[in-house]
């Protein structure tokens, strides 16, 4: 009962910083949404309750507590719309000498290159020079500084606590630029193979301001091509929940099966979700992992729920549910994790797939000089 509790006062709070909805943009800052790591993507993003490694910073900050022996690394690079997208992520998790805290430092950074700038395309008698094409590149990065600590036998429950502070710089050439600002904070609750664990994502609202840089010959062509001026502007991202449980199911002494759904609760009006309102939507996901001798492992989940019209002509087309599946395997030897997912950034009626490989090091040689971590849990 406390538990539940817990859980709804934590709701309650969201609901009330997310009451005024109106001031709030959607999708702002949503490269920090496609996720981390391979295990997690090949999961489907179910991730908030069974995180355990150096991507915890991103998916659920509590998740960090379990980075207990020495430090690790975990890196990731994925190609996305042919390759147009280049998106790029790198943690390391540093674990204290006690074992029960763990620090975090997480980088990201969504990036496309080559676009073409054609303001000076057409001169002024009307004609059109091509060697006038130059070309500038819109940057997305975040650094994401986390801290996570146990707190043991919390109503039987083994209890985790992680914070992450979110700084954002986001770039388009030199004529945009914003720096953003925000807070996440997560649980997780461990007791024997269930794990419960909730995550309330920009807790303080994500506030993001926008500067533009344009000359005075880049005003007045964009005056004459009938364009805005754009000016200062500021977004805020509207805060957001993630519930989740999860159950690792011990089938035999090396075989183990581990399920998880999540559920993303958010507040910033009506959303095309599986359950949708002006006042709440909720956006499911699923992920599964079948792990032989924690050494290998395959992975499926499916995320992303959404109507849509079905295929055939318009007279004939009805609503139908439409998904994102994905699939992932993962190899563990010594100190190396290698793992692969295949996604996609959209869903089943319009895929996009992708595959995406990441590693994981355990630093051990790195963590015996630093304050004499402990190793014998290194294969846990």
């Amino acid at each position: 009962m406390k538990l539940v509790k817990l859980y709804a006062s934590l709701l309650l709070t969201v609901l009330m910083l997310g009451s005024a909805s109106a001031q709030f943009v959607k999708y702002a800052n949503d490269f920090l949404n496609i996720g981390a790591g391979a295990r997690g993507l090949g999961m489907g993003g179910a991730q908030i309750a069974s995180v355990k490694d150096a991507t915890a910073g991103y998916w659920n900050p509590a998740g960090l507590t379990a980075v207990t022996d020495h430090p690790q690394i975990s890196l990731m690079h994925a190609a996305y719309f042919s390759g147009i997208g280049q998106y790029d992520f790198g943690a390391i998790a540093l674990p204290s000498r006690d074992g029960k805290k763990t620090f975090g430092i997480t980088l990201l950074r969504f990036g496309v290159d080559d676009i073409p700038n054609t303001l000076y395309l057409v001169q002024p008698d009307g004609s059109i020079n091509y060697n006038n094409i130059t070309t500038f590149s819109s940057s997305d990065l975040a650094v994401l500084l986390s801290y996570a600590q146990t707190v043991k036998d919390f109503h039987g429950f083994d209890l985790s606590l992680g914070g992450t502070t979110k700084i954002i710089n986001r770039s388009v050439g030199t004529f945009a630029h914003a720096w953003g600002f925000g807070f996440d904070a997560g649980a997780q609750l461990t007791k024997g193979n269930l794990k419960l664990a909730a995550v309330i994502k920009d807790i303080t609202t994500t506030f993001t301001a926008w500067s533009f840089s344009f000359s005075d010959q880049e005003k007045e062509i964009l005056y004459l091509t009938n364009n805005d001026i754009p000016t200062k502007s500021n977004e805020m991202t509207a805060p957001s929940v993630v519930v989740a449980g999860g159950y690792n199911f011990r089938l035999n002494d090396k075989l183990r099966l581990l399920a998880e759904a999540n559920l993303h609760l958010t507040f910033d009006g009506r959303s095309n979700t599986l359950v949708s309102s002006n006042a709440l939507n909720i956006d499911p996901n699923v992920g599964v992992e079948l792990g032989y001798n924690n050494s290998l492992f395959l992975r499926t989940g499916i995320s992303n729920f959404q109507r849509a019209l079905s295929d055939g002509d318009l007279t004939n087309k009805k609503k139908v549910w439409i998904y994102q599946p994905s699939l992932g395997a993962g190899f563990k030897t010594g100190i190396f994790t290698i793992d692969y997912a295949f996604t996609s950034l959209a869903n089943q009626s319009n895929p996009l797939y992708t595959n995406i490989f990441s590693l994981k090091i355990d630093l051990v040689k790195l963590g015996s000089s630093f304050g004499g971590y402990r190793r014998n849990r290194l294969f846990n």
